[in-house]
Formats: structure tokens, sequence, C-alpha cells
């Protein structure tokens, strides 16, 4: 079984990762895992690449879902789960979704709420978001 699991960073997603590991060995084979971070883009300012070149823009995405990725790759390996580590930029549900069907993953799984909690208000969770837009089924972890 491949599957995919959306993080952010956040004790939400966490949660989803420490249920991945935990229920791991009930799989007959320990499931592969592509684990996903989406940034959402940096506003497009005026002169903006005057100041910032687009390998320090680049920089920042890496670093900040590296730093997004670290506790749920820590725990996924250390529960012996094979995975991959992708950052994406762009809009997380559909991003999650397209990438979902692209590696061919049987499932996908996610926390109940993210980092962007004043965001959900207004434009609606990426959970929700992915449950809508994805062709494959989707798990949201509470």
């Amino acid at each position: 079984m491949k599957i995919l699991l959306a993080v952010d960073g956040s004790k939400h997603s966490l949660k989803a990762a420490k249920y991945l590991a935990r229920h791991a060995r009930a799989y007959r084979k320990r499931p592969q895992v592509e684990l996903v971070y989406v940034q959402r883009p940096l506003p497009d300012l005026p002169n903006m690449r005057m100041v910032v070149g687009g390998a320090q823009i680049r920089e920042y995405y890496e670093e900040m879902g590296s730093a997004a990725l670290s506790k749920a790759k820590k725990l996924l390996s250390a529960a012996g789960i094979r995975l991959v580590a992708r950052v994406f930029v762009g809009d997380a549900g559909y991003t999650i979704a397209r990438e979902a069907v692209r590696t061919r993953c049987d499932l996908i799984m996610i926390g109940s709420r993210g980092m962007t909690a004043a965001a959900n208000l207004v434009l609606g969770s990426i959970a929700t978001k992915v449950l809508h837009v994805s062709s494959l089924p989707v798990m949201v972890v509470k």
C-alpha cells in the first residue's frame, strides 16, 4: 500500500503521522509513504526580485518545508516506514490530490486541522478541499 501523508508541521498533522506509525503493523507489508508539505506561494510584490533572487526564494521554501516535515519524518522512520519527503509550492488542496494521483498512492492521509485556523473560517480547511477534489480515498485523522 502506498499512502500520501500531508503535513504542515502542526500538532494536528503530527497526530496523523503518529496514527500511521502506530497502525503500520496492521498492514501485511509496511506501507510506503509519500510525505508531502505544501507551502503557500509568497506574494508577488513589485520589484521583489530586484532585492531577493529566485535561489533565495527556493531556499526559503525548502527551509520551511524541511522544518515542517522533520518531526513526521523522524517518527515514521523510527517506525521502520519507508518514505519519500517532498516540498511543493502552490494551492495545498489541489497539490496534495494531484501528487497522490501522480505517485500512484492508494490513500491520502491528512490531519483534521492545520496551522491556518483563521484562514479556514473564510476559505475552508485544506482537509475539506482535499476531500472534495481528490479521486482517491482520504483519511482525515482527528
